[in-house]
């Protein structure tokens, strides 16, 4: 389903955009970029042109911001059309966007809010999901978000509720370890229990990225705004022991630093990456591997 493509990308960013492309012939270290089609559709002049050039050069992944796949409003006919449009021009393989609701009355609210843990709610998004496979003509791939509360009731936990979402429409996981991490660290559990627990047959790509510990509030805030963490690296690891090689992102929104002093970081991430999978290896492609 991959159709091949695996290793360390980054999010492309308009912070570092020219200095990707002023170094296009000369080559940047990465496998690929992951670029959001929100920040490009209904957009002319200079930014598509510069994307244009990047995708004759690597491949490209799609990961949206804004379809609300928990909502409750349509999914729009003209952003489903533009996005189709986007999509297909990139090549890439599949489309990702969270599992999250973001919008209400036609009026984006600009965060990725959390869902009600119930298998009703499962049902809601992955009826979504369907229909957006359908619309775009190409594999959906859901992601799991950082939250801060569970609204309603919790008549599943999130690792149920996101097991049933992807029974229920089809779809592949994009699991994101620092959400994960993030999580585990606001909420008090073990995110190794939580990781074996995911279904990893379904898990087409991986999100790292860092966070901020705010000491005054007692939160650890997803910011995507500074390195990522050892112990984000180690989950990371251990992940790509028992999925073998994925493509990876390194997401970079917030203080984002030089190309140079991004590369650094995309190092770290595939030194860990290559662990996992020299783990793998050593144990001879998944068998002994425990969950």
């Amino acid at each position: 389903m991959s159709r091949g493509l695996n290793g360390v990308g980054v999010g492309l960013r308009w912070e570092f955009l020219d200095e990707v492309l002023e170094r296009l012939d000369t080559g940047v270290p990465v496998a690929f970029f992951e670029v959001s089609p929100e920040n490009y559709m209904r957009r002319g002049g200079y930014y598509p042109g510069a994307l244009e050039r990047v995708r004759e050069r690597y491949p490209l992944i799609t990961h949206g911001l804004t379809m609300s796949l928990g909502g409750v409003d349509p999914l729009g006919d003209e952003y489903m059309r533009e996005l189709g449009r986007f999509v297909g021009r990139t090549g890439s393989p599949w489309h990702s966007d969270h599992l999250c609701f973001s919008g209400t009355d036609g009026r984006m609210l600009h965060d990725l809010l959390p869902l009600p843990l119930t298998s009703g709610a499962a049902a809601h998004v992955a009826g979504r999901v369907r229909e957006a496979e359908d619309r775009l003509e190409l594999p959906m791939l859901v992601e799991n978000i950082t939250h801060y509360l569970v609204p309603g009731h919790a008549a599943l936990d999130e690792v149920e509720f996101v097991g049933e979402v992807l029974e229920r429409s089809g779809a592949g996981l994009l699991l994101d370890v620092n959400n994960v991490y993030v999580n585990a660290q606001n909420y008090g559990f073990d995110p190794l229990d939580f990781m074996r627990r995911v279904p990893f047959g379904r898990v087409r790509q991986l999100h790292v990225a860092g966070h901020e510990r705010i000491d005054e509030d007692e939160v650890v805030l997803d910011s995507h705004g500074s390195d990522v963490v050892d112990p984000v690296l180690a989950l990371l690891e251990w992940v790509v022991e028992r999925t073998g090689p994925l493509p990876v992102v390194l997401e970079r929104d917030n203080n984002v630093p030089a190309l140079d002093a991004l590369l650094n970081e995309v190092e770290r991430v595939r030194r860990a990456y290559e662990r996992g999978l020299a783990r793998r290896r050593a144990v001879g492609e998944g068998a002994g591997l425990g969950r």
